[in-house]
């Protein structure tokens, strides 16, 4: 369908994605009209009948006098159904919500057993529903448990460093391009280590793997342990500093900061302090909101500065909230196998991404606690085929959507 027209060019829809198909001039055209700009395209190819142009991903044709009959011969063809393989490609599985505690395997377990001479207290299928849980998850609280016997294994330098570097590896298995591993450097201290030994052995591992991977560092909801999440603040803002490489670039290291633990126990709002002087600092962050509160607490969270919120799936239960979102143009992570199996979404069926993306809010997907909900990234997208339907151009979107909302 044709849907704008300049002189130069047609601007046509196919497949939900704009592209331009020119009059005879299109090498020289296309650098104005302002169609070709809003889409930044680049000639990358020229088969005499069709200049092939790609832009973020999208393989399209642009033809000259001869568009039809080059489009449905055998290069035509190829160059059409290359289109989801090469966004995919281009784009990336990113992950952006995926606690280190939450994504220890049992066979990342008994390696860290091994490493350290820890004796595992269970075994086999036991091992696997310690360390999971099923469908008849009760609650949020009941899912939090499962991070006991991981952050037993978690409590060395070298435990530590082994599992970022083993969790890194299951990711590039499992073929995604980035991830951000996100834990509490507090709740590893337990055997003597402080704070910043602990950043200093996660971001060791993090050198091992190929996978390009940033982390970042949660504060806990609770009572009692102010002067931690202090510190943690603290630490965040310095090891964000150290990623600027000699030559100005940015490696690889800590990116940003996150409050995590029982949000139905202990609101948002008791934390706005520690995330002012967050801000007051310029030190990115995401917040757990929405997930077991309401929209209450997603709404606090944005008003703290939080550029990405974590989960937010309950944010549809207030229309203001969610125009915030649209308006601020924050990134939601969601989490659906998670909000499933702790209850923070009562059917399943009204689940509302799909709501989310019509309104242009930025959803990506992600898997939480891969290991705690037995799942993986690529599995979150055909669940999410299965349960709603998603289309490849929704899925496109939203795999941009993890591109552009990853902290840099």
């Amino acid at each position: 369908d044709v849907s704008v027209k300049s002189i130069n060019c047609v601007c046509a829809r196919t497949n939900k994605q704009f592209i331009l198909i020119d009059t005879p001039n299109t090498e020289n055209e296309i650098k104005w009209c302002e169609h070709a700009i809003l889409w930044e395209f680049e000639v990358f190819e020229d088969c005499g009948n069709c200049i092939a142009m790609e832009q973020s991903g999208y393989i399209i044709k642009l033809n000259t006098k001869r568009f039809r009959e080059c489009i449905t011969g055998e290069r035509g063809l190829q160059m059409g159904t290359d289109l989801k393989e090469a966004t995919e490609q281009k784009l990336g599985y990113g992950e952006l919500h995926l606690h280190l505690d939450g994504a220890i395997t049992p066979d990342i377990a008994k390696k860290l057993a091994v490493l350290q001479g820890i004796r595992l207290p269970y075994e086999g299928e036991q091992l696997s529903q310690v360390l999971s849980v099923g469908e008849d998850c009760q609650s949020l609280n009941e899912f939090l448990q499962c991070f006991a016997l991981p952050l037993k294994l978690l409590q060395t330098k070298e435990g530590i460093s082994e599992a970022v570097y083993l969790v890194q590896e299951e990711l590039k298995a499992e073929g995604l391009s980035y991830a951000e591993l996100r834990f509490a450097p507090q709740l590893h201290c337990q055997d003597g280590l402080s704070q910043a030994q602990v950043i200093e052995a996660a971001l060791e591992g993090l050198k091992r793997s190929t996978l390009p991977c940033n982390l970042i560092l949660c504060c806990m909801r609770g009572t009692g342990n102010e002067k931690e999440n202090e510190e943690t603040m603290e630490l965040t803002g310095e090891y964000i500093k150290k990623r600027i490489l000699p030559e100005g670039k940015k490696g690889y290291g800590v990116v940003a900061m996150d409050l995590a633990g029982a949000e139905a126990l202990y609101p948002t709002y008791k934390y706005k302090e520690l995330f002012k002087k967050a801000a007051d600092k310029e030190i990115p962050f995401t917040i757990h909101a929405g997930e077991a509160g309401g929209a209450a607490e997603v709404a606090c969270a944005i008003e703290m500065g939080a550029a990405r919120i974590g989960h937010g799936v309950r944010s549809y239960e207030d229309p203001a909230v969610v125009r915030m979102i649209c308006e601020k143009g924050i990134f939601l992570e969601m989490c659906p196998t998670s909000n499933r199996i702790t209850k923070a979404v009562q059917d399943m069926k009204a689940y509302p991404l799909r709501e989310y993306l019509s309104q242009g809010i930025r959803v990506a997907v992600c898997t939480d606690d891969m290991a705690i909900c037995r799942t993986e990234l690529k599995k979150e997208f055909d669940y999410l085929k299965k349960l709603m339907g998603l289309t490849e151009e929704e899925k496109v979107q939203i795999l941009k959507n993890t591109s552009d909302g990853a902290f840099s």
